[in-house]
């Protein structure tokens, strides 16, 4: 990695350290040593042991289950650091927790992503490196620097090498398994080359995580149908799409999302659906018993270790976000 006139520095917290080992591995550095444990009564302890005195310190923790525990381990080590004098601060959330309390759906609701970005603000975070937020305005509840890379890229180029005869044949259809996830959808749509199809479904905010599809917008008869989602949480939307996709006459199913929290029953159901295949990057790390024949894993750390490269030299990183020139066709 080339030289700064700061020392970088790359923690992890315990969240998912083999995906900091990777970044560490890509750029040629070594992963920083420090020490995190529990006390007798649950409370987080923490011992930095080297110095971050002055240096561009990163740390690399996504907030996934245990989320809360993740989270306060993320608030402990900021803290650790700021009070250790480190130049900047760099918080590397592969995984946003808490993304999709966005909004107020109803009265009397908190907007706990908005919590949750004060809390790391307040701790003392200079910058936040994330990847495909559930909404993007959440950049907006930072007031410093937000990084918002993107997987789509990535899970479109499975797609393009597996299925390159279907899409010269122009038999693939893109899906959103929502409206909200058009845009998303649309640019996963572009990057292959094909049709864009909509789920229209209801959600239901009595129960969480249940949802209803109404009907399918665009057409998907005789073609092989990819849905494209942000993130697979319980698996019973991705699930329900891809019924009705059959039903409304598409030859296959696949689908892919960038963070596959896969919670409650999402295993069974993925296991026991008509999907051909599911295709997950590792902003979350992955279970022995959650990887099922049916799922795919694609590795994002070396998009966030560029990222981090370009960040520490200060050097831009807007190109990370720009969809490569598709080439032309002889």
């Amino acid at each position: 990695m080339e030289s700064s006139s700061r020392d970088i520095k790359i923690f992890s917290g315990s969240a998912h350290e083999d995906f900091a080992r990777t970044i560490c591995a890509t750029l040629g550095l070594q992963m920083a040593e420090r020490k995190i444990f529990r006390f007798s009564d649950g409370e987080i302890g923490l011992a930095l042991q080297e110095s971050v005195r002055g240096t561009d310190a990163f740390i690399i923790q996504p907030t996934c289950a245990p989320v809360n525990e993740n989270l306060m381990e993320l608030l402990v080590i900021i803290d650790a650091m700021k009070r250790a004098s480190a130049y900047r601060v760099n918080v590397v959330l592969p995984y946003f927790g808490y993304a999709r309390q966005d909004r107020k759906a109803r009265a009397r609701e908190p907007i706990t992503a908005k919590l949750v970005a004060n809390l790391l603000q307040h701790a003392g975070a200079d910058r936040v490196v994330t990847a495909d937020l559930h909404a993007g305005q959440i950049q907006g509840f930072f007031d410093i620097p937000v990084d918002h890379l993107t997987g789509i890229p990535l899970l479109a180029s499975h797609f393009k090498r597996i299925l390159k005869p279907k899409l010269q044949e122009r038999k693939v259809v893109v899906v959103s398994p929502d409206i909200g996830g058009v845009v998303r959808a649309r640019k996963f749509s572009e990057q292959i080359n094909a049709e864009l199809a909509i789920v229209d479904k209801r959600r239901s905010y009595d129960v969480a995580n249940q949802s209803k599809v109404m009907e399918i917008i665009g057409e998907v008869s005789g073609k092989v149908a990819i849905l494209v989602d942000d993130i697979i949480d319980t698996g019973g939307s991705i699930v329900n799409a891809a019924n009705a996709l059959v039903e409304y006459g598409a030859d296959k199913v696949y689908a892919c999302a960038v963070h596959g929290v896969l919670s409650g029953a999402a295993i069974e159901r993925i296991s026991n659906s008509c999907l051909e295949e599911m295709v997950l990057t590792d902003t979350i790390p992955l279970s022995a018993e959650k990887r099922l024949g049916k799922i795919t894993t694609m590795s994002i750390a070396p998009l966030f270790a560029e990222a981090i490269r370009r960040i520490h030299l200060d050097h831009s990183i807007s190109i990370l976000f720009q969809p490569k020139p598709r080439r032309k066709e002889r």
